[in-house]
């Protein structure tokens, strides 16, 4: 378990056609071969755009895919060295089933996102740059906003809630990032970030070794999500004296080795962050083992709802998406921050 952590620490039916597909019809019988081949983010998402917002160098672009004409704003935070498309398969679940418009970023740093100091990977940085996404996108007056993250994304999100920089704040989803499992996990993070492969032949390859290794649980999602983990780079390779190969390889977008500087700033006084955020709260673990003892007390205590989805790895949302999207649709609809799709059956 604790290793299925460090994956990502720094980690129905369909809107359209060629969308989510049940985990019944992803299943492969006895000898046939899994598919592994890269999907696109169109058959999950509407549009994508970028959005330009100033910053003190200059001005950073900020990649964001959306879905959704109406109803509350989910904004989606993904884990580190991940994307927004790690949101991919989630995004159509749960547009299918409650009325809602999806923002998922692309952190700075991250995926398709450009900004003029990339290395600056701070919680607070990372927070305002959420804020003035928002600010662009909406101008002053931003509709009502759950904000969703997972692993450094749920981190992100709280210190963004507890720094009010989003004002129509409706509520707080985090998944799977608990405080004290974290400063824990961050011990050993160098050690497996060294016991991962350094590049892959092919994005296939990616895909395929994301799944057999347990990264990824749900091999649709790793499909469709690999993609914005790894970047194709032109390798060059000397065979002899006069000979030199060239070849084209896939290698780490993000080198979370040499973030390590801004972990503990990320998670330390977490649990006591998102306690103190004064929106209604839901927190998804993948086991309840993973609570400190603030977060343990503030449960018993009725500061927030929990729900512990097993059988899953850390990339909870990734893993079971129906899961997540039932768990997350069922709080929204309970606050009354939206309803149900007309001719949804729950």
């Amino acid at each position: 378990m604790e290793k299925q952590l460090h994956l990502n620490l720094l980690a129905s039916r369909p809107p359209m056609a060629g969308g989510f597909q049940s985990s019944s019809k992803m299943k492969m019988g006895p000898g046939r071969k899994r598919d592994f081949s890269p999907l696109p983010w169109s058959q999950y998402f509407e549009t994508m755009e970028d959005v330009e917002v100033e910053s003190e160098n200059g001005k950073d672009i900020s990649l964001i895919y959306c879905s959704g004409s109406h109803g509350p704003v989910l904004l989606l935070l993904h884990g580190g060295g991940h994307s927004a498309l790690s949101w991919a398969v989630f995004t159509a679940v749960i547009c299918s089933r409650i009325n809602c418009r999806v923002v998922a970023m692309d952190l700075r740093a991250h995926g398709d996102t450009k900004v003029k100091n990339p290395d600056d990977l701070s919680a607070d940085t990372m927070a305002k740059d959420i804020g003035k996404v928002v600010e662009a996108l909406y101008g002053e007056n931003p509709p009502p906003i759950m904000i969703i993250g997972h692993s450094m994304g749920g981190a992100i999100a709280v210190h963004t809630a507890n720094a009010n920089h989003i004002p129509s704040l409706l509520g707080l989803c985090v998944i799977d990032v608990v405080e004290g499992t974290a400063m824990d996990a961050l011990n050993s993070m160098q050690n497996f970030l060294r016991s991962r492969p350094k590049t892959f032949k092919s994005l296939e390859n990616a895909i395929e070794w994301s799944v057999k290794s347990g990264q990824i649980r749900n091999i649709e999602s790793a499909r469709v999500s690999m993609g914005g983990q790894v970047k194709n780079i032109v390798n060059y390779a000397c065979i002899s004296f006069i000979q030199i190969k060239k070849e084209c390889i896939f290698t780490w977008r993000v080198e979370l080795s040499k973030t390590e500087k801004y972990w503990e700033g990320w998670f330390r006084g977490l649990s006591a962050l998102f306690l103190t955020c004064p929106v209604p709260k839901l927190l998804l673990l993948a086991g309840v083992d993973r609570l400190d003892k603030d977060l343990t007390i503030g449960q018993m205590q009725g500061k927030f709802q929990m729900q512990v989805l097993p059988q899953c790895g850390h990339a909870v949302h990734e893993d079971a998406p129906e899961k997540v999207a039932d768990a997350l649709a069922t709080f929204m609809v309970r606050h009354k921050f939206t309803e149900f799709k007309e001719g949804y059956l729950w």
